[in-house]
């Protein structure tokens, strides 16, 4: 089992097939003794998802198994949880969401009491205990032997969760004034369908919204960040100012503005990044990924604004901004992390900071970068690993390299999850990219496919 249930964001998938009752309780548990408090209070917080009820039970179950105190409190977007284990002093929260999957997945996440996720490390001693856990039941099963009577812990619900949050969010934004901006947004029928409209209320703005009836089933359902189009459209129909978008459990947005356009998390940050320089709260520069746009990198440059580079995955954006005391940092997808407010990606936050940023200006005429024409295209290949030894594909990514020096770039490289090869062309025309992509793209199919 070692190494084989924690992916880059906890563990992920269909609820009451793969993540059953059983595996939630003994990840409860195992995360739970893990902490090595005497007496471990652990929060769990929720999506919206018809499973999550499901699954709140057994982990709590697993929590009082390991003799610890388990606090439910109830749906709540995903940021809520490290806001509210520094609130109370928690030893652990789990988060039972599978982000902007589909309702049939679930997930269970954990943060530490320190607010950030759980290291590899930690994730991979919760897998061994599981093992140890089931070797151990092998082999006292149907003994009959009586053992000493273990510690049982209490489940009970955290009231004023969801308000907790609020105060933490109004707190942070108490200067930000939102009357007369006509804001829709857009919940996703997930875990800010209640809390996101009410923190833009308090702050005076004029909220309409979308994706607020959530059902168990129709979270992430042609609606949120995945399906901003729908956004755009009402953005637009309604004369609503602007539009931002959020995911099943409340980590990313994507933004629309009174145009219709739609803003991802590259521009978002861009927008974000010269604010904080301005007011010399950036701390040096910004964290972001191998999958964020030239346009992005150009700008930054231009206003001197050092730009680290990860791999795909917030986890890594974090790790980058902890070791250089940075403050900002995200992913193309909107996943935005404000070190300031909170160690995680915060939707409702970033919504709120763009408004910040845009000190009462209008989001369509924004002009922190310049996007670069994108294409991206998905390779199904026989084995992804074999692209580090396709010397003919590297030595064409080279040269398109070469082509794109300074005004683009390349990116050609496997799938963490599919027998894919993913192929990225940005370059300063629409055509261009789409020539330079679609020569890459057929020389991975020759060699790969």
């Amino acid at each position: 089992m070692a190494g084989s249930l924690f992916g880059t964001d906890g563990v992920r998938g269909v609820a009451g097939t793969f993540l059953t009752a059983e595996l939630a309780l003994a990840l409860g548990r195992a995360a739970t003794r893990q902490t090595g408090a005497e007496e471990p209070r652990v929060l769990i917080v929720r999506d919206t998802r018809e499973s999550g009820e499901m699954l709140q039970a057994a982990v709590a179950a697993g929590v009082s198994a390991a003799g610890g105190e388990a606090l439910l409190g109830g749906i709540l977007p995903t940021p809520a949880a490290p806001l509210l284990l520094g609130r109370y002093g928690f030893d652990l929260a789990a988060v039972l969401s599978a982000s902007h999957n589909p309702y049939q997945d679930n997930g269970i996440k954990f943060f530490a009491g320190a607010g950030y996720k759980l290291s590899d490390e930690a994730e991979a001693a919760i897998e061994r205990e599981l093992e140890g856990a089931a070797a151990h039941n092998a082999q006292t099963s149907g003994s009959g032997r009586a053992g000493e009577a273990p510690a049982i812990g209490r489940i009970r619900e955290l009231r004023g969760a969801a308000e907790d949050y609020l105060r933490e969010l109004h707190a942070r934004f108490v200067e930000l004034d939102l009357s007369g901006r006509d804001v829709l947004l857009d919940c996703a029928n997930g875990a800010t369908y209640h809390v996101a409209p009410e923190i833009f209320r308090r702050l005076g703005a004029r909220v309409s919204v979308l994706g607020d009836e959530p059902d168990g089933r129709n979270i992430n359902a042609d609606c949120g960040s995945t399906h901003v189009e729908r956004l755009a459209r009402e953005v637009v129909s309604g004369g609503h100012e602007l539009g931002f978008a959020f995911d099943g459990d409340g980590d990313r947005v994507l933004a629309v503005d009174r145009r219709g356009a739609v803003v991802d998390g590259d521009e978002l940050m861009a927008l974000v990044a010269l604010h904080l320089q301005r007011g010399e709260a950036l701390g040096g520069g910004v964290a972001v990924t191998v999958m964020t746009n030239y346009g992005f990198h150009a700008a930054m440059r231009r206003e001197g604004v050092d730009v680290a580079v990860t791999q795909v995955g917030d986890r890594y954006v974090l790790e980058a901004l902890r070791s250089r005391g940075w403050t900002l940092g995200g992913e193309q997808s909107g996943h935005i992390i404000d070190m300031r407010f909170n160690p995680t990606g915060d939707g409702i936050a970033s919504a709120l900071l763009t408004l910040e940023a845009l000190e009462g200006g209008d989001l369509s005429e924004r002009d922190a970068m310049e996007k670069l024409p994108q294409r991206l295209v998905n390779v199904r290949v026989r084995d992804r690993d074999a692209l580090a030894a396709a010397e003919q594909v590297s030595a064409a990514v080279e040269s398109a390299e070469q082509q794109l020096s300074g005004r683009g770039r390349v990116l050609v490289r496997p799938s963490g999850t599919e027998q894919l090869v993913r192929v990225m062309v940005e370059a300063p025309s629409e055509q261009e990219a789409e020539r330079v992509c679609g020569q890459l793209v057929e020389l991975v199919r020759r060699e790969l496919s």
